[in-house]
């Protein structure tokens, strides 16, 4: 239990660098849904459209060198050289990166067919990021949650401060202050938007510029070549998991129509915003898990102490599936300020589901980063980016964003079930699987029954939602009371 309870701690810390700053960005959703903000729903599906290449290439940019830098940092005793060589290979790939992407912006923008003014400021944007990701990394790899924690927060202060002031305050001042007409620039809506993006992870990198001047660069072309072979099928899984996670919109937009692909998607992803809080959820617990696998992993039985984290974690995320599921309609209001949005309701049980899935994918991943064997998750994320693709083609001409939905629920939920078969083989976990499969199957009943049977009727929804925690309170109350106890 000592180990859980540090577990624990990182993650409530590594939580909250995660949920607040992603529950002030929850401001960003009314803000652009609001009348009067962007133009029209099909401007929102624009800007989602952008952010769907953006998490594609940062995960190219990554490729991989993140968790390759945790795995050797915990295994190699020269530290000091794991942490030049990964730095000096991310900087040295980030800027031949830039170069070539400024260099072929335009022909870029004219292939992805989006404006040459946004990819500029993407590729900025790109670019910064990725010059964070070895000392946001060794942060974590070395303990140090709140100075992660402070960072990440004011880096989305920065962005949710200056998306208001651009998009409302600018706007009015423009309106009654003469200095500032030439600031303000109709139509301009969204570069604003990725200007603050990129201001703020400006402001990101200068926090983090201590960290070049404190590593020692030790360089060592064999230890490089040791965890590009690891972090190779971590970059494959990585691009098949943007894939699963925001390629729809993508092909929304080359699939469906003209005339509604734009609306389509901004509908589409302003309701996947209410899945927001199991994806919170399940990335709180990866951020604090992850360190905690490895640095275990040679510890007397880690075996059960993983099982039981997945027991946990199967718990509290089939509370959230249902909580979310019961309380939808009274989400949408504060969250999605226009109805020109609620349409697309439909699909979030699919995708609260699948974000839990997924979860427990992240959670079972463990067997195979352990055991070193990461081509198996490559593997199933490939096949998951190929069943997310197949089922996408073939269900959104006649169902557009519900095909979508579908799609990423089956990706995930087959990922989930190849990762838990593989680790059977090769890294035996003694997961409770009756207790598993109770809240699970229990929690999805009760949520499709309240949303699709008895949508809006909160006597039946609330009923289910006590009786479940009830079951939940009842299984695990020998965990709870020992858990308190320590």
């Amino acid at each position: 239990m000592s180990g859980l309870k540090s577990l624990f701690k990182q993650t409530f810390v590594y939580g909250i660098a995660t949920v607040l700053p992603r529950m002030l960005s929850f401001i960003l959703v009314p803000l652009y849904t609001s009348e009067g903000v962007l133009s029209s729903v099909a401007e929102y599906g624009k800007v989602n459209i952008i952010f769907s290449y953006f998490v594609l290439f940062n995960v190219i940019l990554a490729y991989g060198m993140e968790t390759a830098f945790f795995r050797f940092f915990n295994k190699e005793e020269d530290r000091e050289t794991v942490t030049g060589t990964s730095s000096i290979t991310l900087v040295i790939s980030s800027f031949m990166f830039f170069a070539l992407a400024m260099l072929f912006q335009n022909q870029i923008a004219s292939f992805i067919d989006i404006d040459v003014t946004y990819i500029n400021l993407v590729i900025w944007i790109l670019l910064l990021d990725a010059l964070v990701i070895i000392p946001f990394a060794w942060l974590r790899a070395n303990q140090q949650p709140m100075r992660y924690a402070i960072i990440k927060i004011l880096n989305v202060a920065i962005n949710l401060g200056l998306n208001v002031f651009f998009l409302l305050v600018l706007k009015e001042l423009a309106t009654e202050v003469s200095m500032f007409e030439g600031l303000y620039k109709p139509n301009f809506e969204i570069n604003y938007i990725f200007t603050a993006n990129l201001i703020a992870s400006g402001v990101t990198l200068l926090f983090m510029l201590p960290f070049y001047f404190r590593v020692k660069f030790n360089f060592n072309k064999g230890l490089l070549k040791q965890m590009l072979k690891y972090a190779f099928p971590v970059l494959v899984a990585g691009i098949a998991f943007s894939i699963n996670e925001t390629f729809d919109r993508i092909l929304l937009d080359k699939l469906l129509p003209i005339n509604v692909a734009e609306t389509d998607i901004g509908m589409y992803s302003a309701c996947y915003k209410l899945a927001l809080f199991m994806t919170l959820f399940a990335t709180a617990y990866r951020l604090g898990i992850e360190p905690f696998f490895f640095s275990h992993a040679k510890t007397e039985n880690p075996q059960k102490n993983y099982a039981l984290i997945l027991e946990f974690f199967v718990a509290l995320g089939s509370i959230i599936l249902l909580g979310v599921v019961v309380f939808a309609d009274v989400l949408k209001v504060i969250v999605i300020r226009s109805e020109d949005y609620w349409e697309a309701m439909w699909i979030v049980p699919i995708i609260l589901l699948a974000n839990f899935c997924l979860g427990i994918y992240h959670n079972l991943s463990v067997w195979y980063k352990i055991t070193d064997r990461t081509k198996f998750g490559a593997y199933v994320s490939i096949i998951g980016a190929v069943i997310t693709l197949v089922l996408n083609f073939a269900l959104i001409p006649s169902m557009s964003y519900k095909g979508s939905a579908i799609a990423t629920l089956s990706a995930y939920a087959i990922m989930m079930l190849l990762s838990y078969a593989f680790g059977r083989k090769y890294y035996p976990i003694p997961y409770n699987l009756k207790k598993i499969g109770l809240y699970m199957s229990v929690s999805i009943l009760f949520a499709f029954v309240s949303f699709y049977r008895f949508r809006g009727n909160y006597f039946v929804g609330i009923a289910l939602l006590i009786v479940f925690l009830g079951i939940v309170v009842i299984s695990e109350k020998n965990q709870i009371k020992q858990f308190l106890k320590k």
